[in-house]
């Protein structure tokens, strides 16, 4: 017989795996078939039986795109990567997505506050979840495909050179444009969250 505490181990792994069973796989595959008929302008050109077949492929991928949705993003494909045939996915929500909000940028700027620390940061989140943050250039493009963040912002990614100074970036939309803006990296705001990006 394995030990107990071995048993519960290996039990704990099992839990822990990136995986969803049968019946949220079909549910999320229905969310997503729906959502990118009801968009096709975001991705022109493509088919959704070739992007499913990439997602059921991809069991790690979907169970990202799953964390995407449950936090509120409301992940579409936005286009496909030329050289790799990857699907991208841009967390597509009007509003910066409502399970993700009140983060600080980084592990370093939630460490720095001393007191009132918010329940985690951006990039400790998108490890998590196994997905990216939008960098600028993609904040701009997802902005082309509609109009997001009229109300909220959502933290971007960040280069080196502005995190040493202790800022970090963040982008909206407000008067009919698009706006990039910046806080300090250990700020945070109920108002604030951050969108991902996913290649499957």
């Amino acid at each position: 017989m394995k030990p107990i505490a071995t048993v519960q181990l290996m039990n704990n792994m099992k839990s822990n795996k990136k995986e969803l069973s049968p019946k949220q796989r079909e549910e999320l595959l229905g969310a997503l078939k729906a959502r990118f008929e009801k968009n096709m302008s975001r991705h022109q050109g493509l088919v959704w039986a070739k992007v499913q077949a990439r997602l059921e492929a991809n069991a790690e991928k979907l169970w990202s795109l799953s964390e995407m949705e449950r936090t509120g993003g409301e992940p579409d494909v936005v286009g496909q990567d030329k050289k790799s045939g990857e699907y991208i996915f841009f967390d597509c929500s009007e509003q910066t997505p409502a399970g993700r909000v009140s983060l600080c940028y980084d592990r370093e700027a939630l460490d720095s506050r001393k007191e009132h620390k918010p329940k985690s940061s951006v990039m400790d989140m998108v490890v998590a979840m196994g997905i990216e943050v939008l960098t600028e250039e993609q904040y701009f493009e997802l902005q082309k495909l509609g109009e997001f963040d009229t109300k909220r912002s959502s933290w971007v990614k960040t280069s080196a050179e502005i995190r040493k100074l202790g800022g970090a970036l963040y982008g909206d939309r407000r008067y009919g444009r698009v706006f990039i803006g910046h806080n300090g990296a250990e700020s945070y705001y109920s108002g604030r969250g951050f969108r991902g990006v996913l290649k499957v």
